[in-house]
């Protein structure tokens, strides 16, 4: 334990506060050490009071539901707070959807088209909104970015803010949150569609990646940006030239194994625990991927999923 909290009583939330909590069952790639503390909020009241309470010197980490993530073997110091039911509800109205952080990607996609709005981009994204908004999640040339209005956050101390899309600096892949801050709610104003075409669509997204990401695999999602600085449009003309998994694979990366770790076969940016793997395995085989890249083409790739947390002892 790196930080305890000397009365935890004192703090006295209303959700559940967990002591040495393991990380790896939260997470898509099953690996990682525990937090310190992994707090369970049961609503934003009960969240922000928790952290005006906690002391300043304890750090604070959001998770979402680890789709995006490597926990290193030694696990999360501090407190990790991870959002649940009390976050997840999705309300579509005129013109706009708000959605909760722990909202799922997915049902914030299927809600807004069944109510004739356009967040079909989401569908195929995994993980929550509260990930979709630090990370500017996008997909088939569509980014949150392109939709969100605003963000209700609360901030390291316990107090809550709600910022315009426009504070946030959004751009490829991420975003200038207030350090600290955890996101409990986004606003989107989406474009208007007809619910049968927005359905469809979306299904015909489902099948083209099913058809070409390892989606029963056990991964954290694409692990490099494209160094394009622009995620896939779907569209026949589309340029791999400069897409993460185009490079790996002229480097012959693809299926490059390093104890349980491999990149994976059918889609070679996909960093795939094939059973075994340890996070320094996944860390230690991406880093070789980005050396013998940049040996290869010269050009440096840059994670995309999130490594936390500190190496085994």
């Amino acid at each position: 334990m790196r930080y305890p909290l000397a009365r935890p009583e004192d703090i006295a939330p209303r959700g559940t506060l967990t002591r040495d909590r393991p990380l790896a069952d939260l997470t898509w790639l099953r690996v990682g050490g525990p937090a310190d503390w992994l707090f369970q909020p049961a609503d934003e009241d009960d969240l922000a009071a928790f952290l005006a309470a906690l002391d300043a010197d304890v750090p604070v980490m959001a998770m979402g539901v680890g789709s995006n993530l490597i926990v290193r073997d030694g696990g999360i110091p501090g407190v990790v707070v991870r959002l649940g039911r009390g976050f997840n509800g999705i309300e579509p109205g005129a013109g706009v959807l708000s959605a909760g952080a722990a909202a799922l990607d997915a049902h914030v996609a299927r809600r807004a088209a069944e109510a004739g709005q356009d967040l079909a981009f989401l569908r195929t994204i995994p993980g929550t909104i509260g990930g979709a908004v630090a990370m500017n999640a996008g997909c088939y040339g569509s980014y949150t970015a392109d939709h969100l209005q605003s963000v209700r956050l609360v901030l390291r101390d316990g107090s809550r803010v709600t910022l315009p899309a426009a504070a946030l600096n959004l751009r490829y892949r991420a975003s200038d949150l207030p350090a600290g801050a955890i996101v409990t709610g986004a606003t989107f104003a989406p474009p208007a569609g007809d619910p049968a075409v927005l359905l469809a669509r979306m299904q015909a997204q489902l099948a083209r990646r099913d058809e070409t990401q390892p989606v029963r695999d056990r991964t954290a999602g694409s692990t490099f940006r494209n160094p394009s600085g622009q995620s896939s449009t779907g569209r026949p003309g589309d340029s791999h030239e400069l897409k993460a998994w185009k490079l790996i694979d002229d480097a012959g990366l693809r299926g490059a194994r390093r104890g349980g770790a491999v990149m994976n076969e059918k889609h070679p940016n996909f960093l795939t625990n094939a059973g075994g793997a340890t996070a320094a395995d996944l860390e230690s085989l991406g880093e070789e991927v980005r050396k013998r890249v940049y040996d290869s083409a010269g050009i440096t790739l840059e994670w995309e999923i999130a490594r936390v947390g500190l190496p085994a002892r």
